[in-house]
């Protein structure tokens, strides 16, 4: 009876994955030691963990030029899962301000497990208008989204601003960031996706199977190019002569990612009479408490479509791939929490 008591109290369970791949081939479901926390560390009970089209290319090793930092030959972290919710377990000695109990959000490499030792400053209190399902839903997506905006666009209330991809995880942000700030705010998505769009409160929506929105007939002062998929001349016709090019993703090419395009679009810019500028997101305490007040607020709101459980992570990342999802995808780690609403 000991034996079983200490095995429940010092072990758990965690998706690993020791080579890259694709998740049905990769991920296995294990039961490893649970961690403790240092100091300025917090131990979580991983209630939730989104996953994303960027997770994909992750678990795969791509692209190859990343590797460097995620794993020459195999992940670095043996537990994917970039983001999380949950409830505070237990702290280190030099933690201040919360205590077990509590219910955070935030980030951190290895998150796809029942239990996570996180520094102290990657979380924050969860928004109190929230499940811990919905927390979860991309906090890296909304710092790409806010940081794209405020920090590249440097938006203005009152100018046009072009979101492509808006119907993704950090579309959906941008749209409701775009708001906002002030701004009037066009949405660039698939023909079963338009409703969503408009419903977090884009102006107009376009959809791009139907409409050239790089015709030129209508031009932004502000264009957040998520995907990639325009060409710069097309992205020119989009613009107002001096309009800002913000370059937040990239498709296509196992080395780069589409990231080539950005240095293409930098070094062509004065030719075309844009202004091209690169994002590349930086995690951030404090951008996130400033989304936590806009949620709080009602300015922003997550979108989660549907939930997995922690034995169909796979399951759940076919899914995002196949680009049928509407909002975020979480992974319910643990057992429902109170409050949380089924999704699925």
């Amino acid at each position: 009876m000991s034996h079983t008591t200490s095995s429940r109290t010092t072990t758990m369970r965690a998706i690993i994955q020791d080579r890259y791949g694709a998740p049905e081939d990769v991920f296995r479901l294990q039961e490893v030691a649970r961690p403790v926390p240092g100091d300025g560390e917090v131990l979580v009970r991983v209630h939730a963990v989104p996953v994303t089209g960027s997770d994909w290319h992750l678990f795969r090793g791509l692209p190859y030029a990343a590797r460097p930092i995620t794993g020459m030959r195999r992940p670095k972290n043996r537990v994917p899962g970039l983001e999380l919710a949950g409830t505070v377990e237990a702290v280190g000695k030099e933690v201040r301000g919360l205590r077990p109990g509590d219910e955070v959000f935030g980030w951190y490499g290895g998150t796809l497990a029942e239990y996570v030792a996180v520094p102290q400053d990657q979380l924050a209190p969860k928004p109190a208008n929230l499940t811990l399902v919905e927390a979860a839903a991309g906090p890296i997506a909304a710092f790409t989204a806010l940081q794209a905006l405020r920090d590249r666009a440097r938006i203005r209330p009152g100018q046009k601003v072009l979101i492509s991809g808006a119907s993704g995880g950090v579309g959906i942000y941008a749209v409701q960031l775009a708001k906002a700030y002030g701004a009037e705010v066009t949405g660039v998505c698939s023909t079963a996706k338009t409703d969503l769009v408009r419903s977090i409160g884009a102006d107009h929506v376009i959809d791009y199977t139907r409409e050239d929105f790089t015709d030129g007939r209508v031009r932004y002062d502000v264009f957040v190019d998520v995907y990639g998929n325009p060409s710069l001349p097309a992205c020119r016709r989009a613009l107002k002569p001096g309009g800002i090019l913000v370059f937040v993703g990239g498709t296509g090419g196992r080395w780069f990612m589409g990231t080539d395009r950005w240095l293409r679009g930098l070094l062509a810019a004065p030719f075309l009479r844009l202004k091209a500028r690169v994002l590349v997101h930086k995690d951030s305490r404090e951008d996130l408490m400033i989304l936590k007040d806009l949620i709080e607020a009602g300015k922003v709101t997550p979108v989660v479509d549907r939930t997995y459980p922690l034995t169909e992570v796979a399951e759940a990342v076919q899914y995002v791939r196949e680009g049928r999802s509407r909002g975020q995808i979480v992974i319910a780690v643990g057992d429902p929490a109170p409050g949380d609403r089924p999704l699925s």
